[in-house]
């Protein structure tokens, strides 16, 4: 995600669709409670999520 990989690259490496992989990703925003992916990342590596 960070490293520049575009959603629907994403999805093909996971199996499901780039759709799935944006909402995905919006429930993890929300959960953190950022506004962005840097946001998210960062959140994400001071919370042990990675």
């Amino acid at each position: 995600m960070l490293g520049g990989v575009p959603d629907k690259a994403i999805a093909s490496q996971l199996g499901v669709s780039r759709r799935t992989v944006q909402r995905r990703i919006d429930r993890l925003m929300a959960l953190a409670c950022v506004s962005n992916r840097h946001g998210l990342a960062y959140h994400a590596t001071r919370h042990g999520w990675l």
